[in-house]
């Protein structure tokens, strides 16, 4: 249930706890056996943290606040109870507001297989596409995800109608607010049913996300997954001291390595551009990746991406949130991020959902004191400084990618939680 009269504070009808990266079966918290099932089918068979600490509450119908950092499964915290609770049919019923098209994509997989086992539609709404194929598939859809700039754009136009919204979910809100996306969130949810279930994920419950929740939640509960390091635990983090002209080839060193998929940041779409040329002409499979390439040119690029075909992908910040392959096992921050919570969401497209992997920062000599105080924020200081006195590596000769595997070696597929 939501109200959109303001609270004087947002109750926490329970303190954070830490809860085991495991916990439990999803039929024990609410989950239906054949949703159960849909999820086996996937590999999906334990919860993690914050779906054990949300799913009982949110199947309940409560409007939940949950802060929970990326990788974590969260996704799945609110898509079961949305699917769950589904029975009227009004389209669409269910809206989930992201703040990128990537995400958009990718919450909407996560949903379909297990919307099936219900025989509920899936649509999205984003920029970058046409609008007329994505207005009549969310007329048909029971639940709707979209970015809020180009829903606000279809509402504003009369072509999307949120009058049978029973249930709300505001994800990466956190990362909403970061993009200015505030007036148009606060629009949009002005106009949704007042009675209706609202549920928030965000990495922060501070400031604007904490007065955003006090609008538009009814007696909400609190549920917090904390963390022991502010950084994604299972990833090995690595700072490797680099001269300026030096970064292409020492980037081709860690390339040529064991590996699988490869997720590489740059600063700006015209280096992404530059450095995957270069790479292409050293013989590694590299794609570009950034905010100026049309949508259906970036879901080419991540269609090479993920099947290996391109097993390099160089990308702006674009990439840093949404993404999920679980074949990447090595993001290389070839320039630094701008501040420790965009190294958290880079580093965080590996090593997701238990899984292993590498966060790998190059440090040229006028970087070291702003990413020396960077990894002392992420309790990294100790690989920051072993990372300096890493001596100099003899350079790659040009082709060296053509004799690096494109296929990865063959492993044993492990149950996923998600």
């Amino acid at each position: 249930m939501a109200n959109a009269s303001a609270h004087s504070d947002v109750p926490l009808v329970e303190e954070p706890i830490e809860v085991p990266a495991a916990s439990g079966a999803f039929a024990e918290l609410g989950v239906s056996e054949n949703v159960v099932r849909a999820l086996a089918r996937r590999n999906i068979i334990g919860t993690f943290a914050i779906q054990a600490l949300v799913l009982a509450d949110a199947i309940a119908g409560r409007d939940v606040l949950a802060k929970s950092c990326t990788g974590s499964g969260k996704t799945l915290a609110f898509a079961l109870p949305i699917v769950e609770r589904l029975s009227s049919r009004r389209r669409p019923s269910a809206l989930v507001l992201v703040p990128t098209r990537e995400l958009a994509t990718q919450v909407a997989e996560e949903f379909r297989g297990i919307a099936e086992a219900k025989g509920l539609h899936v649509a999205t709404v984003y920029g970058g596409v046409g609008i007329a194929k994505q207005v009549k598939a969310a007329g048909r859809a029971d639940i709707l995800i979209a970015t809020p700039g180009r829903l606000l754009d279809v509402l504003r136009r009369r072509l999307v109608r949120l009058n049978g919204v029973g249930i709300c979910v505001l994800d990466e809100a956190d990362r909403m607010l970061d993009m200015g996306f505030l007036p148009d969130v606060s629009v949009i949810l002005s106009v949704l049913p007042e009675q209706r279930q609202t549920m928030l994920f965000s990495a922060t419950l501070d400031g604007e996300i904490g007065r955003l929740a006090a609008r538009f939640t009814k007696d909400p509960v609190h549920h917090e997954v904390s963390e022991k390091r502010p950084v994604v635990a299972e990833a090995v983090h690595r700072f490797v001291a680099v001269q300026p002209g030096d970064k292409v080839d020492a980037l081709a060193r860690e390339l040529t390595a064991e590996r699988d998929l490869a997720l590489v940041f740059v600063r700006t779409k015209r280096g992404a551009d530059r450095l995957a040329r270069n790479l292409v002409a050293r013989g590694f499979g590299a794609q570009a990746m950034h905010g100026d390439m049309s949508q259906p040119a970036r879901e080419r690029a991540l269609a090479r991406f993920a099947s290996g075909q391109a097993d390099v992908l160089a990308a702006t910040d674009v990439a840093a949130r949404g993404l999920d392959l679980e074949r990447i096992s090595h993001v290389v921050n070839f320039d630094p991020p701008a501040d420790d919570k965009t190294y958290v969401h880079r580093v965080g497209r590996t090593a997701r959902a238990g899984r292993t992997g590498t966060g790998l920062t190059f440090v040229t000599p006028d970087q070291q004191a702003e990413v020396a105080r960077m990894a002392k924020l992420l309790d990294l200081h100790r690989e920051f400084a072993n990372g300096l006195q890493s001596k100099p590596q003899p350079r790659v000769p040009a082709g060296a990618g053509a004799r690096h595997r494109t296929q990865p070696p063959t492993r044993r597929r492990k149950a996923r939680r998600t």
